[in-house]
């Protein structure tokens, strides 16, 4: 059983490297020795898992499918070791933590800081992606996701909710009137945020339907920073989640419009690969974060200014 583990080891760091020469030099063998146990693998598997040139080496389909499988199997290994030294010492190790981009400057990065401080043993690795990446492909221990989960063999734990809401600055509604309903927009600038070249749309829901609109905005950008920047500059409409808009609103620079029209809220969850076996340094930063955080951004947003008698079109 240790051969197969170390073969299956050696073949991972192999895959990982793109190469015998470095992964020997990561794994701290000769390069004979990682040739000898990759071999051996593939000559129990009756499979071929690589394909090697004078260049390179490169995965064939057995090959990557199998890596899929060798991962979760040194995966299960590791959550193994560390839950038994989990039984007698404190979280240790390397935690990687993987959250969205916005939500991880605001919240994830603060919460990782301090459990840092909390925990020495620990040396922690925050990633930021608005994408949601395969926790075992990128070797992600825990990860904060936002909104419904897709049906997975990831284990989720709730730890809190967010709403979508509609802003603008004061000044921006003060000129041109604030909206009460989704067709009120054809008199807006708006400033859409979403991964360049996605559909340029809007849903609102009025009671349990849904309704999407096409719009055309003034603005368009794949940072949530920069279109609520713009909006609290004047620039006009914009959507985002209450957590990214939520320092401008009790700022007074952004103001909630078309509340009636919001979705249903979003829940907030960690989720990782397996309760089975959890290691010491997850648990406990999940627990911290229960403990200590109150991630439920669906509070009140102020009042919105009067609506003038007639809005006045938009430059």
């Amino acid at each position: 059983m240790t051969d197969r583990f170390d073969a299956m080891t050696t073949f991972v760091a192999v895959a990982d490297a793109k190469g015998f020469a470095p992964a020997a030099r990561r794994l701290g063998l000769s390069p004979s020795a990682v040739t000898r146990l990759v071999a051996g693998l593939e000559d129990r598997l009756g499979l071929r898992l690589l394909q090697r040139t004078t260049r390179r080496v490169a995965l064939t389909d057995a090959g990557a499918r199998f890596l899929m499988r060798a991962r979760r199997i040194l995966a299960d290994v590791r959550e193994a070791e560390d839950s038994a030294a989990a039984e007698r010492a404190t979280p240790s190790g390397h935690l990687v933590v993987a959250a969205p981009v916005t939500f991880g400057r605001l919240h994830a990065g603060p919460l990782v800081c301090e459990f840092l401080n909390r925990h020495p043993e620990v040396t922690g690795e925050l990633t930021l992606s608005d994408r949601n990446i395969d926790l075992l492909e990128d070797g992600v221990d825990v990860a904060i996701r936002i909104g419904a989960l897709a049906d997975s063999t990831l284990v989720a734990r709730r730890a809190g909710e967010t709403r979508r809401i509609w802003v603008a600055a004061p000044d921006y509604l003060a000129r041109l009137g604030t909206p009460r309903a989704p067709e009120d927009l054809d008199r807006h600038r708006l400033i859409h945020c979403t991964p360049l070249g996605a559909e340029r749309a809007w849903t609102f829901h009025r009671g349990a339907a849904a309704e999407t609109r096409a719009i055309a905005p003034r603005y368009a950008t794949n940072s949530v920073d920069a279109a609520l920047w713009h909006a609290g500059q004047g620039g006009g409409i914009t959507t985002a989640l209450f957590y990214q808009a939520e320092e401008a609103l009790r700022a007074g620079r952004l103001v909630a419009v078309l509340a009636g029209f919001e979705p249903a809220p979003l829940p907030i969850h960690f989720v990782y690969p397996s309760a089975r076996l959890l290691s010491a340094k997850v648990r406990a930063l999940v627990d911290l974060a229960l403990a200590t955080r109150d991630w439920r951004f669906t509070g009140a947003s102020p009042p919105p200014p009067p609506r003038s008698a007639r809005p006045a079109p938009a430059p």
